[in-house]
């Protein structure tokens, strides 16, 4: 989802650390969480890791065109590929989506905007639930846009074929993908492939500068968060009669977890994934409520309109989380944070210590991070440097669900266990007659999670 752009200027050195810590296993918890997994999970990623190809990637040098595929071509696709086109040396030159009306009007609003930096003729548009392989193989950097679901999978592929991504966040809508994109981010960074994902206030100076000072102690030792949420939700489209059951799931991907992972892990993920970035750490359990109170209709699929919960991490800091689609209510999107010296307003960039003057982030160059992650990601593509997302995507992706797997079941869920879990919420196979694992009764009711019978782990 989009949010307001934020005024900054980049930091370069400082997002470096944090990337470079988060990929390499500085980052204190991707050591502390991947050394705890079970034999059985660390099996499974090598194994991911092992199917992917060994194909070198290609690296352009500065006075080359970088060939760009867009697979995914909703709104924040199509944005993501007008963001790709704003940097010089870059042509689209290949689009794939599972809805061709998707594709056709987001071709017409890029060439429109672009003019000769779209070159996407017919051979090289690709409609189906394997158009991604063919737009793939045509491009040296690859948008990865659709619903989450289809993330793990195509960031697999991207990276079996040997190609640079930015993938949109979240990256997993359960468990299971969470480790194939885990395998496949260590696959990346074993073939020097610069992977970037949309978790853009990594890529916005106000925060850049917040952190750093963080992490340097203007505070002390932080040891309470709070992270929001609160909207007032998205679209709908309504059923047609010729739609087969997984075409509208898909067309309505949001309120599906296979496709969305609720709004804790769709949106929320923005908050969640800075209040990590602020510990330098991953939550080590969580629990939580949530329900349906006001979107109770059968359009709403099988989502909570609303999650509540208390993260916990391995130093004993709280990280209380809130995240609600109901309008006309209280609205916030927001990170907060308390230490042993004073507090902060992290997405104020307000740092305000006891017995001094609050400061303030302030720069007089405007900058829009969304416009500022394409511009690392292929500057490092440019430059040959590390450039690697994945992991900390991975792991925040994994936090959200956490959460989700905490208010779904009314069950403390650990860190370990989350990870390891074998729930597959994606269909055993992909076309137009494929069976979702959830379907509506006969009054067209989706099943809803039950806090205290609904299992999740």
């Amino acid at each position: 989802m989009n949010e307001e752009s934020q005024d900054s200027r980049i930091t370069p050195v400082t997002r470096r650390n944090f990337i470079a810590a988060a990929s390499g296993g500085g980052f204190a918890a991707i050591v502390a969480g991947c050394a705890s997994q079970s034999n059985t999970s660390t099996k499974t990623a090598t194994a991911s890791a092992a199917a992917l190809s060994v194909a070198q990637a290609a690296h352009a040098a500065s006075n080359d065109t970088l060939k760009v595929a867009l697979i995914g071509c909703g709104g924040r696709g199509s944005g993501a590929a007008g963001q790709a086109l704003n940097v010089p040396g870059t042509q689209l030159v290949a689009m794939a989506d599972a809805f061709k009306d998707r594709l056709d009007s987001s071709l017409k609003n890029l060439k429109e905007a672009h003019g000769n930096k779209v070159d996407v003729p017919a051979d090289r548009q690709f409609v189906g639930f394997d158009a991604h392989k063919k737009a793939i193989a045509l491009a040296d950097v690859v948008i990865l846009a659709t619903p989450p679901g289809f993330r793990p999978i195509h960031f697999e592929e991207a990276v079996r074929q040997g190609k640079h991504v930015f993938m949109e966040k979240p990256v997993a809508v359960d468990a299971p993908g969470v480790r194939k994109v885990l395998a496949a981010a260590a696959e990346a960074k074993r073939k020097n492939l610069k992977v970037g994902v949309g978790l853009q206030r990594h890529h916005q100076p106000g925060y850049l500068e917040t952190l750093k000072r963080l992490h340097d102690g203007a505070i002390g030792d932080i040891h309470t968060l709070r992270v929001y949420w609160n909207d007032g939700g998205v679209w709908v489209n309504p059923r047609k009669e010729s739609q087969t059951e997984i075409e509208y799931q898909m067309r309505n991907w949001y309120y599906f977890n296979w496709l969305c992972g609720d709004h804790i892990n769709e949106q929320h993920i923005h908050n969640l994934d800075v209040g990590c970035w602020i510990k330098n750490d991953y939550p080590v359990r969580v629990t939580g409520m949530g329900g349906r109170q006001v979107r109770t209709g059968k359009e709403f699929g099988e989502i909570y309109d609303h999650h509540a919960c208390e993260y916990e991490f391995k130093d004993g800091a709280r990280m209380f989380s809130q995240c609600r689609h109901i309008r006309g209510a209280w609205s916030s999107v927001s990170e907060h944070c308390v230490g042993t010296k004073g507090n902060s307003d992290v997405s104020g960039h307000i740092i305000r210590v006891t017995g001094s003057d609050a400061w303030r982030f302030r720069s007089d160059k405007k900058v829009d991070p969304y416009q500022q992650e394409h511009d690392d990601l292929f500057a490092a593509i440019r430059a040959n440097t590390d450039f690697n997302e994945a992991a900390n995507g991975a792991h925040s992706t994994l936090t959200a669900i956490m959460g989700r797997m905490a208010t779904y079941s009314g069950q403390v869920i650990d860190r370990e266990t989350a990870l390891n879990s074998p729930i597959d919420l994606m269909p055993s196979t992909f076309d137009w007659n494929a069976t979702p694992k959830s379907l509506p009764d006969s009054n067209g009711f989706y099943p809803i999670a039950v806090p205290g019978k609904t299992v999740t782990v």
